[in-house]
């Protein structure tokens, strides 16, 4: 069951990548939206380069496709169309429960002929971040959205005090409304862990990112 993984880079696409493979899906690519200059990652803000290196950490190939968000369908369906080749028949997807992303990515899957699998669907986002942190991994927070989290959440690590605190602020856990994202630095199925450096806070409609290297 040869598949690919929508990759963000956060927590959401990392537990569905190790849930795939626990399921039996042979997933070796990692398929990743960036910004028009191929400088960062289309949602969550991240470096190309740094998510080349995560990848490389998880002995992944990652598949970076440069789109506007005007374009950002055809370019997708264009790149899987290119991978099939490869006799990948599914894609793996983070989504939890916002009915119209699944929606939109099944219709995009049957056009190309691609069977979509979302391992967390319908899943309490509570218990996904803490079978995320159960598991071992570890994240932190790269991006927030302005008006509902403030610049201080940004660099701040998932552990048990994260979720209490973002629980107080009424949220959903898992941030799945776009409240906040992540990038996983660590976990088993990680060859080896990432160090992590933070740098500027840039701002971009609507959201503050924090910029990361690594060390």
């Amino acid at each position: 069951m040869k598949a690919f993984a929508s990759w963000s880079g956060g927590k959401d696409s990392t537990l569905a990548l190790f849930k795939a493979i626990s399921f039996g899906y042979n997933v070796d690519k990692l398929l990743n939206t960036i910004n028009e200059d191929g400088s960062y990652s289309r949602s969550h803000g991240i470096r190309a380069e740094v998510l080349k290196k995560q990848a490389e950490a998880i002995g992944k190939e990652i598949i970076q496709v440069s789109t506007s968000w005007q374009d950002y369908e055809k370019n997708f369906k264009d790149t899987i169309q290119k991978i099939k080749a490869e006799g990948i028949e599914f894609g793996v997807f983070g989504d939890i429960y916002v009915e119209e992303h699944r929606e939109w990515i099944e219709r995009v899957c049957s056009e190309v002929g691609i069977k979509p699998v979302f391992p967390l669907w319908k899943m309490d986002s509570e218990k996904i971040v803490r079978e995320f942190l159960d598991l071992g991994f570890k994240a932190v927070v790269c991006s927030v959205k302005e008006g509902v989290l403030g610049k201080e959440w940004l660099g701040r690590e998932l552990n048990e005090s994260f979720i209490e605190d973002i629980k107080k602020e009424g949220l959903d856990v898992c941030g799945e409304n776009g409240e906040y994202h992540t990038f996983v630095y660590d976990g088993p199925i990680f060859n080896h862990g990432l160090k992590l450096k933070f740098g500027r806070v840039l701002y971009r409609k609507g959201y503050y990112f924090l910029e990361i290297s690594l060390a």
